[in-house]
């Protein structure tokens, strides 16, 4: 080491013992000291590990890890949320799969590993906060330490000699520091002063909110419930895990913690651009509702609209996709319905175009008299164009509407006790019913058009009558309330702690051995910064206003002068 380094190193120690306690750190937190290796036993071992684990670099990295851990959960398909992607994915990739199962890549957030760091970071946060705080209270019930020794050690300092007793500046310097809301007091022979404290208060602030988002995270997720539903225009809902259609649950939710609610679904509208390049794309979806909460609640009427949801208490309810549902009737061999209502056909594209099935369960008996069950794969489009010669809709809404269907009987495999979809046919005991030269039977009808099935089976007629369906999404989860207020709580406490210094300034003056008062003032700030010895100017310039300069012994002019102390920013 050179000998300029080492006079600046003993330059800077000179600094600090001059200092005292006036060159305290300007936080609250905890100094960074290497680690001692941890003495034997379990005690000594507990407390190192207590210290490591609460230190500010383990936080960050606990907090980099959560963020790290949280990419596979974003990219791999999650059980929680799409189980069926989860078995195409291991249907894909037969050797990755069995990997990702014992890594608990399928469901990142419920994981040992992630929940360990998730654990870890809460400890370690509380651990690093609760010390601060007590540190800041303390803080905040004290006075700012005395000025030191020698002032003229501080990154700003300035002083000019004055014609005013000592006690006279003293008290302009204490009254203009109040006013510019420094907390100040008198200590001995010079005014202490200190200010910034919000930036302590931001700081502790910031890692408190970060407290909230972790608790509300998990809060929601453990007790959250989601669930979807398509419902018909004419029919209702009621807020029941029985009547979902899909539904997921953190794994403390119980079935009571659902609000009670129920809905009826009046009309769905959807408008579309007719014209221009952008032609078919919605412009508004809507779903007039009659609602009412609890078993006795008043029906009130409402519009859920895209990114819209109706709230009611602690669940929202979302528009999330819509449909048409042609109205069919089915006859038996002797003309009696044994099958009426709206059936809804999911969507296949922009314009959409739909599939799916009518099950005639009950009811039905063939031209022999036997029980029998029918079922018929539906495809439907809403506008249908002879000219573009392919069975696939031109536009949205309904212009032409079409639905080509065909028919099967025999047994449709519900009675088996095996969950099937209502979208979807088994034809493992069906047989398809045939046309005069033994092809596939099928017809494409317009509304009010009727397929008879063959040797008196019976007939399907598409009714003039169509519906729209809304696929609605129930979302209850906790917490996101106290999520947001965290999140704002955060922005701001970080805002201030970046952009709000604390810094304290003294005031010294005493009577000099000529009998002229001597006024020193310098300023200290946390880190090296311009707007403290600003600040110190700005102060010094009207305190030099009330307590005027006196003329030097040898020299005529009277003037003031600022010099900064070695290292200080110039």
């Amino acid at each position: 080491m050179s000998t300029t380094e080492t006079d600046k190193s003993r330059d800077q120690e000179d600094r600090q013992e001059d200092l005292g306690a006036a060159g305290s750190q300007l936080s609250t937190a905890p100094a960074e000291e290497l680690s001692a290796a941890p003495g034997l036993g379990v005690i000594g071992w507990a407390r190192w590990f207590w210290r490591q684990l609460t230190s500010m670099r383990v936080a960050l990295l606990l907090l980099l890890l959560l963020s790290l851990g949280a990419i596979p959960g974003s990219l791999i398909p999650q059980a929680g949320a799409d189980l069926n992607k989860v078995d195409d994915f291991r249907k894909a990739h037969k050797t990755l799969a069995p990997v990702y199962d014992k890594l608990g890549l399928f469901h990142v957030y419920s994981s040992v590993w992630f929940s360990a760091i998730y654990i870890l970071l809460f400890v370690s946060l509380i651990g690093c906060i609760v010390p601060r705080t007590w540190q800041f209270v303390g803080q905040l019930r004290g006075r700012p330490p005395a000025a030191p020794k020698r002032l003229t050690r501080l990154p700003a300092y300035t002083t000019w000699r004055t014609t005013a007793e000592p006690e006279q500046v003293r008290e302009a310097a204490l009254a203009l520091l109040k006013k510019r809301r420094f907390r100040a007091h008198v200590a001995g022979d010079a005014v202490a002063a200190e200010k910034g404290y919000l930036r302590e208060l931001g700081n502790l602030a910031f890692h408190i909110a970060l407290i909230v988002l972790l608790t509300a995270f998990a809060w929601g997720q453990l007790f959250k419930s989601d669930g979807t539903k398509l419902v018909v225009e004419g029919d209702g809902f009621s807020n029941s895990i029985l009547q979902y259609d899909d539904f997921k649950s953190g794994s403390l939710f119980q079935n009571d913690d659902l609000v009670p609610f129920s809905f009826d679904l009046k009309d769905f509208k959807g408008t579309y651009e007719v014209t221009g390049p952008n032609r078919g794309t919605p412009r508004t979806f809507e779903a007039k509702l009659d609602y009412s909460q609890g078993a006795y609640g008043k029906e009130k009427s409402t519009t859920i609209k895209v990114n819209e949801p109706l709230h009611i208490g602690d669940a929202k309810v979302y528009l999330v996709s819509h449909g048409y549902a042609p109205v069919v009737t089915v006859r038996d061999g002797k003309g009696n319905v044994v099958y009426r209502d709206a059936v809804p056909l999911l969507p296949l594209d922009g314009n959409v175009t739909s599939n799916g099935v009518v099950k005639v369960m009950d009811g039905y008996r063939n031209a022999q008299g036997h029980k029998e069950q029918l079922g018929f794969q539906a495809f439907f489009v809403p506008t249908f164009d002879p000219k573009a010669g392919t069975m696939l809709s031109q536009f949205p809404a309904l212009v032409n509407p079409l639905l080509a269907v065909n028919a099967y009987h025999g047994d449709l495999g519900v009675d088996a006790g095996i969950p099937q979809s209502v979208y979807q046919l088994d034809k493992t005991h069906m047989k398809a019913f045939k046309d005069g030269k033994g092809q596939l039977l099928k017809k494409l009808l317009q509304p009010g058009d009727t397929l008879t099935l063959p040797n008196g089976a019976g007939s399907i007629t598409f009714e003039k009558d169509i519906k729209e369906w809304a696929g609605f999404e129930v979302v209850q989860q906790p917490g996101s309330g106290w999520a947001l207020g965290g999140a704002l709580a955060a922005i701001f406490g970080l805002a201030a702690s970046l952009f709000i210094q604390r810094r304290r300034v003294w005031v010294r003056a005493v009577r000099g051995a000529d009998g002229v008062t001597v006024v020193e003032m310098a300023g200290l700030g946390r880190s090296e910064s311009a707007k403290v010895p600003e600040e110190l100017g700005d102060l010094a310039g009207i305190l030099y206003d009330q307590a005027p300069g006196a003329t030097e012994p040898d020299d005529d002019s009277t003037e003031s002068s600022v010099v900064p102390a070695e290292g200080a920013e110039k």
